[in-house]
C-alpha cells in the first residue's frame, strides 16, 4: 500500500495476468508460442504498444483500492471503462477526515483551469488555520446532526468535497495505460497526479510486467 496526500491510500488488491499473457493473445493468430526468448519478447511486447496494437494489454486486470478526496474520486470516474464501487455515506457513517492541502496554489495562468504557484507562507498559514477551523466545525454539524436522529443521508449534505472517500476499481492494462498518460501530465491536476504516480510505482514493482511498464514509460517521458 501506497500513502498518499494526507490520509490518501493507493492499493493493488488483485491482479490477473502479465507480459506473457499479452504475447500468448498477441500470437494467437498465428498459432504460435507464447514465449519465444527474452529479446524476441521483449521486442514484440514494444512493437505492440508502439504502433498501438492495444487489444492484448486488455488481457490483464487489475483490481485497486482507493481511498481519496471526493473532488478527486470524482474527476477519476470520468474514466468511464472502469468498473467502480464506492464507499456509501447513506449505509455508513462518512470517513471523518478531510483533505488539508500543505500549499494553496494560485489560480493558474497558462492552464486556466488548474493551479499553480503557492500562495505566500503567510497568507498559507492564516488559510489553513481557518480551513483546519472550518473542518472542526463541520464535523461537529455533521455527528450533531446524527445525534439528533437525522438520516446518514441527510447529515452528509453538509460536508465538503474535501472529504475522503474510498473506492475499488477494476480496470485492464491498456486503460489503465490511458488513465496514467492523462493524468500523470504536467496538466493534470496535482491531487490526481500524486495517486496516478503511487499507481506507477506499484507497477513498476511487478517484475512480471517489466516490459510493459518500461516501454509505457519510454513513451511517455
Amino acid at each position: 500500500m501506497v500513502k498518499v496526500l494526507d490520509f490518501g491510500e493507493v492499493e493493488l488488491i488483485d491482479r490477473m495476468g502479465d507480459d506473457y499473457r499479452i504475447l500468448q493473445s498477441a500470437r494467437v493468430s498465428t498459432g504460435s508460442s507464447a514465449k519465444k526468448g527474452d529479446k524476441e519478447d521483449r521486442g514484440l511486447i514494444r512493437y505492440l504498444y508502439k504502433n498501438q496494437h492495444l487489444s492484448p494489454f486488455e488481457q490483464v486486470q487489475f483490481t485497486f483500492r482507493i481511498k481519496c478526496p471526493i473532488f478527486v474520486a470524482r474527476q477519476w470516474f470520468r474514466h468511464r471503462t472502469f468498473s467502480y464501487n464506492e464507499y456509501s455515506g447513506r449505509y455508513s457513517k462518512m470517513i471523518e477526515e478531510m483533505y488539508l492541502p500543505e500549499n494553496f496554489r494560485v489560480q493558474g495562468i497558462k492552464n486556466h483551469q488548474g493551479s499553480g504557484l503557492p500562495i505566500s507562507k503567510e497568507k498559507n498559514d492564516i488559510l489553513k488555520k481557518k480551513f483546519e477551523n472550518l473542518y472542526e466545525n463541520i464535523l461537529e454539524l455533521y455527528n450533531e446532526s446524527l445525534d439528533l436522529g437525522v438520516s446518514r443521508e441527510l447529515s452528509r449534505i453538509i460536508l465538503p468535497v474535501s472529504n475522503y472517500t474510498e473506492f475499488y476499481f477494476t480496470t485492464d492494462l491498456r486503460n489503465l495505460f490511458h488513465f496514467l498518460e492523462l493524468r500523470l501530465h504536467e496538466h493534470a491536476q496535482m491531487e490526481i497526479r500524486v495517486f496516478a504516480q503511487a499507481i506507477m510505482q506499484i507497477l513498476k514493482e511487478i517484475s512480471e510486467l517489466k516490459w510493459s511498464v518500461e516501454i509505457f514509460e519510454e513513451m511517455n517521458e
